[in-house]
């Protein structure tokens, strides 16, 4: 048996011990020479009775997450955990305390560690070593959050899904019953959106599905594009089913079965055979902040062909029809705050172009204000993009918005790239007093 660690070794029984939840050392990303320092977050028996690693990469988004060999990991440079009271040790100081102890009990590891003491131990009366408990681990990055988080949230249960054309592989953990996670394959009706286990199982269940369109109402078309706006009261077994797949891809969504006080507005594409979802957004009914969306989703097969920015747009036009000013809920995802940030900088500077271009006084003037009416978004949305884009300079004991022809010929180039906007005249749409509770 070895006892010194070298990397890309075989891990030896001793070894292995140190590989416990909480440890961080290198890890050789899968399909990559790259070693990133990543944190050990479970560990299983693989299908070859090799043992496998949940690796969460430091510094880097959960949708990275997975399962690793052994062989894949850098032992020679392991960080123990530390607890509340604890110091740093290096993984030969925890070898030679496991070698001492190995000479008073014998650790067996199947399923759980459970200790046997040898002869000796009945004079010296050393302490038995509990079994390991069962559950999420408490140590590494889940002991500064484990009272909000659950631990086994943070491990992916789903290997993929099935929906329509698509074959996707889910980014983050979401609670579907537990038999269909243990199947290769999640097979999901794209009309109603009803989970099943086997391909034989969808095609049954499309000789019995009537839907060709999500269920509510159909308040926006315009070409192949329309949106449906689906009341979580009325429609709730299809709100309880689109909120379970957009955990796929939204690590925290909270939302799952209580539906009641949330509008769903999912975004369709048109074709021969019925009007497939790209994406949706949702918002509160009453919002105590006006916030005009809780949650956002492109799915991913339908991701870079710019549906994100029309289900922002056309957020962003429902407020304008309620005559509020509008913003999402924070904090926002990475790639969520790519997007909006995107969206913001078009309609912001798209609004400076136009009072450019408009006739009257030279320069003219606007104030912050006036652009968060023009644009129904809050004030702390539009002074961060201005700071984003450099545009707001404090000069001569005031505030002053500067653009340059560079910037403007670059946002007139991104606007004729964008083929399909939102068109407020396809809009029918009306809204409601949801304070009252005969609306619900």
């Amino acid at each position: 048996m070895k006892s010194e660690l070298t990397n890309g070794s075989s891990i030896t029984n001793k070894v292995a011990l140190l590989l416990i939840e909480g440890a961080r050392l290198p890890v050789r990303k899968r399909n990559t020479d790259d070693w990133i320092e990543g944190e050990i977050v479970a560990k299983r028996a693989g299908e070859n009775g090799e043992q496998e690693f949940y690796i969460h990469y430091i510094d880097y988004n959960k949708r990275l997450d997975e399962w690793v060999l052994d062989d894949q990991l850098d032992v020679s440079k392991i960080k123990l955990p530390q607890t509340k009271n604890s110091r740093p040790v290096s993984p030969t100081a925890m070898l030679t305390t496991l070698n001492k102890c190995n000479r008073k009990r014998k650790i067996e590891d199947s399923n759980g560690y459970s200790s046997s003491h040898s002869a000796s131990s009945d004079t010296d009366e050393s302490p038995i070593v509990p079994p390991t408990p069962i559950g999420p681990p408490s140590t590494g990055s889940l002991n500064q959050n484990q009272s909000t988080y659950d631990g086994l949230t943070r491990i992916k249960n789903v290997q993929q899904i099935e929906m329509g054309r698509a074959r996707m592989t889910p980014w983050y953990f979401s609670p579907y019953p537990q038999e269909l996670c243990n199947l290769p394959v999640i097979y999901i009706c794209e009309f109603c959106l009803k989970c099943l286990k086997s391909k034989q199982c969808l095609l049954r269940h499309t000789t019995k599905c009537k839907l060709y369109h999500p269920p509510g109402n159909e308040i926006y078309r315009k070409n192949n594009i329309s949106v449906f706006e689906i009341d979580g009261r009325k429609n709730k077994s299809y709100a309880q089913n689109l909120c379970l797949l957009a955990k796929l891809f939204l690590d925290h969504k909270t939302l799952y079965y209580d539906t009641d006080p949330f509008l769903f507005y999912v975004m369709t594409e048109y074709d021969a055979h019925g009007l497939h979802m790209v994406g949706y957004f949702s918002k509160e009914k009453e919002s105590s902040e006006d916030y005009n969306v809780a949650c956002i989703l492109t799915l991913p097969c339908h991701q870079k062909k710019g549906y994100g920015r029309l289900l922002i747009e056309f957020s962003y036009l429902l407020s304008q029809v309620e005559g509020k000013l509008g913003s999402p809920e924070k904090p926002l995802s990475d790639l969520g705050l790519l997007s909006y940030r995107s969206y913001w900088s078009n309609a912001v500077l798209e609004a400076l172009i136009q009072y450019l271009d408009s006739p009257g006084e030279n320069p003219p003037s606007i104030t912050i204000l006036e652009l968060c009416d023009r644009l129904c978004m809050k004030k702390e949305d539009v002074i961060s993009t201005l700071q984003h884009l450099n545009l707001i300079h404090y000069y001569k004991g005031q505030y002053i918005i500067s653009l340059n022809n560079d910037i403007i010929d670059q946002h007139r180039k991104s606007m004729v790239r964008r083929k399909v906007r939102i068109d407020e005249k396809y809009l029918q749409w009306q809204p409601k007093d949801w304070s009252k509770r005969g609306k619900w």
